[in-house]
C-alpha cells in the first residue's frame, strides 16, 4: 500500500460529475470549497494484498452475523440500547426470516497501513454511504489514468454485483408493485440523493420497476392503514437511505412497525434494508465480537461497560452506539483519566489511523450480499474520520508496473 501524489486531469471537476458524483466539492466551516473527490493522490496496492484484504472482509462479515445470531439468541437488545420489546421481536423475526428479505450491502471501516493486520473500525450495514464515488467515478479515473500499464486493475466490482443482487432478489419483492427509493430531503450535501439515485439505476438495470420520493412525502391513507406515495400509490417495497433509528422514533414510526413486511407479505411495505440490519450498524456489535472472538487479530478489544483498562495502556475511542460521520467520537489516549460518557457508548482500543504524508487514512471495504465487492479510501486531516474527509482512488499494480505521474508519499 503505497499513497503517491499525482496532478489531477484537465476538468476533473465536469468529468465526475458526469459520472454521477453530484458534490465533488466540499463546504468547510469557514465556507471555502475544497474538493472532496481527490485526484491529487491515489493509492496503490499489490494483488495480494487486496485478496488478503478481500478475505478479512469476509470473514469480519460472517462474524458479524454470529454476533447477531447471539444477540438475538441470548436476547441482548438492551445492550444495543433497544428496550422495546415490540420492537425486539419485529428484529427478531426479521433475523428468523432474513433469506425471505431483500439485502444489498454495507461497508467495513477499517484501519490498515500495508504493514500489519486490518483491524475493523465499524461496520455500517443500514445506511452506507460514498458508494457511487467507489463505484463509479473511480473506476473510470483508473481506466483513463492507466490504459496504458499492463494487468492495472481495481478491487471494484459494486456496479456487477449490484445489478445482479437485485436480480436475484427480485423475486423476494412484493410482485407488481415498484420499488420506491427514498432519501430525507433534508440531505443538504446531496449524498444520500446521490446514493438513492445511483441505486435505483442498479434496480433499472436489474429490470425493477421504481419511483423516486422523499421520506417526507411519504404519506398514511388511514382508510386502507398503509403508506402511500404523492399519488396515492401504496407503497409496498420502499428502499431507504434513512437510518432504521430514525425511522422506528419517527411520528410514523409505529406505523412502519405496525405495517412491517417481514418477508412472504407478513406485512404492507417492505423496507430496505430490513429490520435486522439494526443489529449489524449499532456500535455494540463491535464489544459483543470482541467478546465472542476475543484476541481476534483484524478486531480491536471493545466494551460496554468503559474504557477498563484501555485507558491505561493504549488509550481508547469513545463511540456513541448509533450515529454518522463520526458525529460524537471522542479520543482519549493512554494516561488520560477514564471516564464513561452519560450516553450509551462502546469503548474501543484507540488505534490512530495510519498517516500518509499528514492524510489519515480509513478504507472503506464494501460488501453485497455477503461477499467483499468493492474498496473506497477517504483521508481526513484529523483522527476522525468526518463529513469533511476527501475520497481518494486507487488501483492494484504487479510489482515493477510504473507509476503514473507520481511520487510515492
Amino acid at each position: 500500500m503505497q499513497r503517491h501524489r499525482t496532478t489531477p486531469r484537465p476538468g476533473w471537476q465536469e468529468t465526475v460529475e458526469e459520472q454521477g458524483l453530484v458534490y465533488p466539492l466540499s463546504r468547510y466551516p469557514d465556507g471555502s470549497l475544497r474538493p472532496y473527490w481527490d485526484e491529487s493522490a491515489y493509492y496503490s496496492f499489490s494483488l495480494s494484498e487486496i485478496e488478503a484484504l478481500e478475505e478479512v472482509v469476509e470473514e469480519l462479515h460472517a462474524m458479524c452475523l454470529a454476533a447477531a445470531e447471539h444477540i438475538v439468541v441470548r436476547d441482548r437488545f438492551a445492550d444495543l440500547g433497544i428496550t422495546d420489546p415490540h420492537l425486539a421481536a419485529l428484529i427478531t423475526e426479521s433475523w428468523r426470516r432474513r433469506d425471505e428479505l431483500p439485502s444489498l450491502y454495507g461497508r467495513f471501516d477499517l484501519r490498515y497501513d500495508g504493514t500489519g493486520p486490518a483491524k475493523m473500525l465499524e461496520y455500517n450495514a443500514d445506511t452506507p454511504t460514498s458508494l457511487v464515488e467507489a463505484a463509479s467515478p473511480q473506476w473510470f479515473w483508473m481506466e483513463e489514468r492507466f490504459a496504458d500499464v499492463p494487468r492495472a486493475d481495481q478491487w471494484n466490482s459494486l456496479h456487477e454485483r449490484l445489478v445482479d443482487a437485485w436480480k436475484r432478489q427480485a423475486a423476494l419483492l412484493p410482485p407488481g408493485a415498484p420499488v420506491h427509493f427514498a432519501h430525507s430531503a433534508a440531505d443538504e450535501l446531496g449524498e444520500d440523493l446521490m446514493t438513492v439515485a445511483y441505486l435505483r439505476e442498479t434496480a433499472e438495470q436489474a429490470g425493477l420497476a421504481t419511483e423516486v420520493i422523499s421520506m417526507e412525502d411519504i404519506g398514511w391513507d388511514a382508510l386502507s392503514g398503509r403508506f402511500v406515495d404523492k399519488k396515492l400509490r401504496f407503497i409496498r417495497a420502499c428502499f431507504k437511505l434513512y437510518p432504521w433509528e430514525w425511522l422506528v422514533t419517527d411520528d410514523f414510526g409505529p406505523r412502519a412497525l405496525e405495517t412491517l413486511d417481514n418477508g412472504g407479505g407478513t406485512g404492507s411495505t417492505l423496507w430496505i434494508e430490513p429490520a435486522w440490519k439494526m443489529l449489524l450498524s449499532n456500535k455494540a456489535l463491535l464489544a459483543i465480537l470482541w467478546e465472542l472472538y476475543p484476541g481476534h487479530p483484524n478486531l480491536l478489544p471493545a466494551y460496554l461497560d468503559g474504557p477498563r483498562e484501555l485507558a491505561r495502556t493504549t488509550g481508547y475511542v469513545a463511540k456513541p452506539l448509533l450515529g454518522r460521520e463520526g458525529a460524537g467520537v471522542t479520543l482519549h489516549p493512554a494516561g488520560d483519566a477514564p471516564a464513561v460518557r452519560n450516553e450509551p457508548c462502546c469503548y474501543q482500543e484507540l488505534a490512530p489511523l495510519p498517516d500518509f504524508d499528514g492524510n489519515h487514512v480509513v478504507l472503506g471495504a464494501w460488501v453485497v450480499e455477503g461477499e467483499a465487492a468493492g474498496l473506497g479510501i477517504r483521508e481526513s486531516a484529523g483522527l476522525v474520520t468526518d463529513e469533511h474527509a476527501r475520497f481518494v482512488p486507487h488501483v492494484i499494480l504487479e510489482p515493477g508496473a510504473p507509476v503514473r505521474l507520481s511520487r510515492s508519499t
